[in-house]
Order: structure tokens, then C-alpha cells, then sequence
């Protein structure tokens, strides 16, 4: 395992970071883990040298974070040994004031998040979306005052528009309050859009780059296919997947499987290999429902693709609408 600063910052994060929206509530999700599934990935993940891991308060209602933090108590001898991340915007309760970036939900929702996670801080506290509702100087506040009071060391934010980004960032610097350290976007080989804007923002301001579905969804490992149906049973039910990605993208698709095909890998090692290797990418967060998973977003670190490889990977890809931000 290789480990690299989170952005301009000193916090030093693995080059996979896990994700743990599969471990949850199967009732709500036929692909959630529970606890004892979820462990035999995780403590793979922690044999590997993972030391990054990332949840929210939303996922499987709050189960998730508590799934998290048992299993990274157990695993790990000392909390200074993981980097824990979670987010804060999504509802997780029926009331006006349980959603969004308003000062009052922050507060309220960072501790919900340190109950269930079982632990006195997150070494980053992510906002999942922008909320339009809320001036931005309201929330850079409310995050400010979330790490001076101990709560989380870092911040950092989720997909939205470059310069919703530039604004909060902007905010934070102009009056003295915590910046965003890191940016979880929607990023991979089938959707490339943050490369306009969001990208070379981050590269400029020294702002890690964490993205999020790195594998579109399992459609660039070949779970999906054209015409619709899937192979997986995520695949089967994850109607967001219709939504992010269409039937251009699969001339990507087989790109990823001739390149695989002439190494001999798995395309998702291919996949997690081109993103990897982008000089902007701190660490993909990689979802794993099988120690098989676990073992190609590692594997993919030792790959090095050529530049004719690269090439062939990316000629494929066609623009998309903005996509994610909601």
C-alpha cells in the first residue's frame, strides 16, 4: 500500500480509501452487508494496508456509521491508526431542520455522527451536497466551529459546480475559517466532466481529489449490459446506474475489456489503474461487497499503464450532461 498527503494538507491517507455505503440495512438495499458479511472485507482491506475509510450519516440510516465504527474499533489497536471520514447534508429524520447545511443540522448532525461511529472525532467531515437554501457563511462557520471544537480535524465537500467550490473556499479564506482539504466527485473512465472545471480547480488550490464511483457502478467491470439488465444483483436494482450512464458508454466498456483482455487482469484493476494513475487523484473510494473486490482496487496500485494503453482507454468517451450533483 502506498500512502500520500489528503491535498496540501499533513493528513496522510492509504491510496485506496474503502467505502462503506454496502454495509448496512440489507432490507433497504439487497446489496448491503451487515456487520459479520461486511467484516471478512474490511479486516481484508485492513490487511492490506487500507488506513482510509468513508461513510454517512445516510447511508442505511445511520447504520452504516455504526457498522463503521464497530468494525474499525475492532480491527484497528489505536484510533490514531485509520483515517475515518463521514458526510453531513442528506435527510436522516422527517423534520425541516434534519437535512441540508444550516448551522443547527450541522451541529446536531456531527454528533449523531460521533454516536453511532463511536469515537470522539472524524479525521474529515464532508458536506455531501451543496444546499442552495443555506448561505454559504452559515455553513463555512458551522464546519469551522465543528474542528475547533475537537469534533473533526478536516473538512471537505462533495460533488457540485467548480464555482459553488471556489465560492465556500473563498468564504472560509476571507474570513479566517477552515477551507476544504478534499473534493469526493463523481469521477471515472465513462464520466469525465469534472475534468473541465472541477479538476484543475482542486490542482491549482492544492485540494485532494477523492472520487466517488470509481467503476461507474460496476458498469466499467462489465455487471451491465447494453440494451439493459444486469448481471449482479446490485446491478439489478440500482436505478441511479440508468440514470448516470447510457448506452455510449459502453464503447468504454469494451475499451476497458480489450486492455484487460491483452494483460490478462481483470478490467477492473484496468479501470482503477487509469484513474489511479491521473496526477490529481489522491485515492478512489472503492465500494466492496467481496474480498475479490478489495483485492483488484490493490492490485491496480502495481499497474502502469502505457501511454498508448491510455490512449486507447480514453478515445472512446463522449460528453455527458452534469451528472451527480444532486
Amino acid at each position: 500500500m502506498k500512502y500520500v498527503s489528503l491535498g496540501s494538507s499533513g493528513l496522510k491517507v492509504s491510496r485506496i480509501c474503502l467505502g462503506m455505503m454496502s454495509y448496512g440495512d440489507a432490507g433497504s438495499r439487497a446489496w448491503h452487508l451487515g456487520g459479520e458479511a461486511a467484516e471478512a472485507v474490511v479486516r481484508r482491506a485492513v490487511e492490506s494496508g487500507v488506513t482510509f475509510f468513508d461513510t454517512a450519516d445516510m447511508y442505511s440510516e445511520g447504520a452504516s456509521e455504526e457498522i463503521t465504527g464497530r468494525l474499525l474499533d475492532k480491527l484497528f489497536g489505536c484510533r490514531e491508526d485509520y483515517v475515518l471520514a463521514t458526510k453531513v447534508y442528506f435527510p436522516t429524520g422527517p423534520g425541516p431542520n434534519d437535512r441540508g447545511l444550516s448551522r443547527k443540522h450541522i451541529l446536531a448532525a456531527v454528533d449523531a455522527s460521533l454516536r453511532r461511529l463511536g469515537t470522539d472525532y472524524v479525521d474529515l467531515y464532508q458536506i455531501h451536497r451543496w444546499d442552495d437554501e443555506t448561505p454559504i457563511e452559515e455553513t463555512m462557520e458551522a464546519l469551522h466551529d465543528v474542528v475547533r471544537a475537537g469534533k473533526a480535524r478536516h473538512i471537505g465537500a462533495s460533488s457540485m459546480y467548480a464555482w459553488q467550490f471556489a465560492k465556500a473556499q473563498h468564504t472560509a479564506e476571507r474570513h479566517g475559517w477552515t477551507r476544504f482539504v478534499s473534493m469526493q466527485n463523481h469521477y471515472n473512465l465513462a464520466y469525465r466532466e469534472e475534468e473541465r472545471e472541477m479538476i484543475p480547480l482542486c490542482r491549482d488550490q492544492g485540494v485532494g481529489v477523492i472520487p466517488w464511483s470509481p467503476l461507474a457502478r460496476g458498469l466499467l467491470v462489465g455487471t451491465r449490459e447494453r440494451g439493459g439488465g444486469g448481471r449482479t444483483v446490485r446491478s439489478g436494482s440500482d436505478p441511479l446506474a440508468d440514470e448516470l450512464y447510457g448506452e455510449a458508454d459502453f464503447d468504454v466498456v469494451d475499451a476497458v475489456r480489450a486492455v484487460a483482455g491483452a494483460r490478462g487482469l481483470p478490467p477492473a484493476q484496468i479501470a482503477l489503474s487509469w484513474l489511479v494513475g491521473r496526477p490529481e487523484v489522491t485515492a478512489p473510494v472503492v465500494g466492496a461487497t467481496k474480498i475479490g473486490h478489495l483485492d483488484d482496487a490493490v492490485a491496480a496500485l502495481g499497474i502502469a499503464l502505457t501511454p498508448e494503453e491510455v490512449a486507447r482507454l480514453e478515445a472512446p468517451y463522449r460528453p455527458h450532461a452534469v451528472l451527480g450533483h444532486q
